[in-house]
């Protein structure tokens, strides 16, 4: 089994150009496996050996476990991924998770904030000093873009091109799209820009990196956590607010504003229009409850 999760890790990365992100789920998703057959199976089995009646156990100890529904539903995708794998490379003869029944999970509306709330916070960092340079083109980065912070930290200098104000984004699965910024992100990032020049040298490895921490080395997806919640405690918005916020406020907003799905769907760099398209119950949300709000006749009296 051991051997057999390697190998698929290894095609996911190499033949399947999969993010460390994904790589790192998928590790998690197997050591839950392997735990749930040392610690209940008692031992861990073959893949050719592995049945049905086994991993129905293993998704009722999930559960046991109060596992959120949808991080049950992604492990029995991970499951499903595995053994069509080791269909391939004849370690199995057929699919022993095909059969397992993924739970329904509700899908929530996602958390964005207000025009006057994206405002306030882009705001919030001091212009006198670099770091709030910095800050501050972060903020306006991820929601003139409408970047996932994963995307944000990999950006270099060079993947701005300053005369088009686009940037090149390498997005999950290493696919490579172009956003535009606007005009106060641009003015944010020159800021940043000059300020960076001041900073500590960077090392190698870090030369190109547009965002830089105090000791000279790339920004990473928690630093940028960090950094919000120290904005959002000082300007009294929202705490559940996180990096992904600034994004799901992008696509609410250009839906709000009458752009078209599609467009919204390659801004976003979604595979699938159904991904995007749960925005637009966002926007619909919103009508329908300023429609109660204002109309005299909308809810019943």
């Amino acid at each position: 089994m051991y051997s057999a999760i390697d190998g698929f890790i290894r095609y996911l990365k190499i033949e399947r150009n999969a993010s460390e992100l994904t790589l790192k789920s998928y590790g998690e998703d197997f050591g839950s496996l392997l735990d749930y057959f040392r610690d209940r199976v008692g031992e861990v089995a073959e893949p050719g050996q592995v049945h049905i009646a086994q991993l129905r156990g293993y998704v009722a100890y999930l559960h046991e476990c109060d596992y959120a529904k949808a991080t049950i539903a992604r492990r029995l995708a991970s499951l499903r991924s595995f053994f069509r794998y080791c269909q391939r490379e004849g370690l199995v003869t057929s699919n022993p998770a095909k059969a397992l029944r993924t739970p329904r999970a509700g899908r929530k509306l996602p958390h964005f904030l207000t025009a006057d709330q994206i405002i306030k916070l882009l705001e919030a960092p001091p212009a006198n000093e670099s770091e709030g340079l910095r800050d501050r083109a972060i903020l306006e980065t991820l929601y003139s873009a409408g970047l996932r912070v994963a995307e944000l930290v990999s950006l270099n200098v060079s993947d701005w091109d300053q005369d088009a104000n686009i940037v090149r984004v390498i997005g999950k699965g290493r696919k490579e799209r172009i956003a535009p910024i606007g005009r106060h992100a641009a003015k944010a990032l020159y800021r940043w820009i000059d300020a960076r020049k001041e900073a500590p040298d960077a090392g190698p490895e870090h030369q190109g990196a547009m965002f830089l921490n105090r000791f000279g080395t790339r920004l990473t997806t928690r630093s940028i956590g960090r950094m919000l919640e120290k904005h959002l405690m000082l300007t009294g918005l929202d705490q559940l607010t996180t990096p992904h916020t600034l994004r799901h406020s992008f696509a609410t907003h250009l839906l709000d504003g009458g752009a078209d799905l599609r467009a919204v769907q390659e801004l976003l760099g979604h595979k699938s229009l159904t991904t995007t398209q749960i925005y637009t119950h966002v926007s619909t949300k919103r009508l329908k409850e300023t429609y109660e709000h204002a109309h005299p006749h909308a809810v019943g009296g």
